[in-house]
């Protein structure tokens, strides 16, 4: 069963190693067969290096195992709320890669300060509101995942394809699971920047016209970034 999807999720989770965005098993990435409507996602707590594509989880969007002998990645149920709000999306990262963590526990968005951030993210990277000790309590998971559709309020999620989740991390999501990683990837390079900028200038601006340049350069009908591909 979707024997193709779990090869790319694979691959895509071994990907994370190799970027540098996460050590031990400290991420996970799924992705979502639209027209099943079934997931693929990491197992819980198996190392990068031994996984392979028939250790994927298959799970429907009520978080049932539809196939797999071992348990989904503990964070299914926030992919679950993520794939279930935001209809674009067909996959999603997650990590605790050191910049956008370290955001993440300073409970900070991710302004959009350069040029290099607006290639990627038309926004701001917004972050969660806190968890209530009702939502911990209640649904962990799946509440980090309804913050995380809270914190898009008036933000087109494909349009700026990451999140921070206060006091915890990034998620990313893409159309594809490498299109996610890669979003993840620019993630980290960006709050690296971004932290090394304020130590720099804690008193930093964007120009506003500047990030539409540079974002609708790469984005959209009038993009004329790279090749046209025939």
């Amino acid at each position: 069963m979707l024997e193709e999807l779990k090869k790319s999720v694979c691959q895509a989770n071994k990907s994370l190693v190799d970027h540098g965005l996460v050590i031990l098993t400290w991420g996970n990435v799924s992705a979502i067969d639209r027209q099943s409507g079934l997931v693929v996602i990491k197992p819980s707590g198996v190392g990068y290096q031994e996984m392979k594509p028939e250790d994927m989880v298959v799970v429907d969007l009520d978080g049932n195992v539809v196939e797999g002998n071992l348990r989904p990645s503990s964070d299914t149920p926030t992919h679950l709320e993520i794939y279930k709000a935001f209809e674009g999306v067909r996959a999603v990262v997650h990590t605790h890669s050191t910049y956008a963590t370290a955001w993440a526990q300073a409970c900070r968005e991710i302004p959009n300060i350069g040029t290099t951030h607006a290639d990627h993210f038309h926004t701001a990277v917004p972050c969660t509101a806190e968890m209530s000790k009702e939502q911990i309590e209640r649904s962990y998971e799946a509440e980090t995942g309804v913050s995380i559709v809270e914190a898009f309020e008036g933000i087109e999620p494909m349009h700026t394809p990451a999140v921070i989740v206060a006091h915890h991390g990034p998620f990313t999501w893409g159309k594809s699971a490498a299109e996610a990683v890669q979003n993840s990837v620019v993630l980290e390079q960006v709050a690296k920047m971004a932290s090394i900028s304020f130590a720099l200038n804690p008193n930093l601006k964007m120009n506003e016209d500047l990030v539409e340049k540079h974002y609708s350069r790469k984005h959209g009908k009038n993009a004329y970034y790279g090749q046209v591909v025939k």
